[in-house]
């Protein structure tokens, strides 16, 4: 009887003791979840961590400024050399006429109240006070870090890496839209802000593959007055 029941199976191709081969490809295993793949988005737009709490379109200090990435890029890049130009050493000495960098860093506004904006009366600040600029400023040769292009677009600059710098004067009004010093009220004056383009070597931290190029920024350059016809 056991004989004919095992001859039965063999003949159905059923081998007592073995597993039949997998051929093919395993079955999936139902019921348990697939791993879900996520793509991380770089929105260029969006503002870095050093502009945080800030209105300005750049940033001087940069906590995650991507050094390495920088060091990189200039590396591999066999036209930098032909693409990067600096002069670090600036002052009003060649920037400013008929003030020297020492008058210009002796400027002080902190007595100043700017309170003849709008409506508001013109103090006695607004009359008097130290050597300045007609319209306070504030002025710093600085070098960017990072900064918005003129598409909105946030990029990061090469400074401060290896020895290679790219500095910008920068003149910022203190009191944008207040009257200018000394000026009566009848001539309803008033400062204004200046800007320039600036062409600067570039990073884009959202795509490292495009290497190092020429942006464009729009920066702060003067706080100029005026009066209106």
């Amino acid at each position: 009887m056991a004989l004919a029941l095992s001859v039965l199976l063999a003949c159905a191709g059923v081998v007592l003791g073995h597993h039949p081969p997998a051929y093919g490809h395993p079955r999936p295993a139902y019921g348990h979840q697939q791993p879900s793949y996520k793509h991380s988005y770089c929105d260029p737009k969006k503002a870095p961590a050093c502009a945080a709490n800030s209105t300005l379109t750049y940033c001087l200090e940069d906590p995650e400024y991507p050094e390495y990435e920088i060091k990189g890029a200039i590396s591999a890049d066999h036209l930098f050399a032909k693409k990067y130009a600096d002069i670090a050493d600036q002052s009003a000495d060649d920037l400013v006429d008929m003030v020297t960098k020492a008058q210009e860093e002796a400027f002080d506004y902190s007595y100043y109240t700017g309170a003849s904006t709008g409506a508001s009366p013109y103090d006695a600040t607004h009359w008097a006070g130290p050597e300045g600029y007609i319209c306070p400023s504030d002025v710093a040769y600085a070098r960017p870090r990072r900064a918005q292009n003129v598409e909105g677009k946030w990029r990061v600059i090469v400074n401060d890496v290896h020895y290679y710098t790219q500095t910008a004067r920068l003149e910022t009004c203190l009191f944008p839209e207040a009257a200018c010093r000394a000026l009566a009220p009848c001539y309803k004056s008033h400062c204004t802000q200046k800007y320039v383009y600036h062409r600067l070597l570039s990073f884009d931290p959202c795509d490292a593959y495009k290497g190092l190029f020429i942006d464009i920024y729009k920066l702060p350059s003067a706080c100029s007055c005026h009066v209106p016809a």
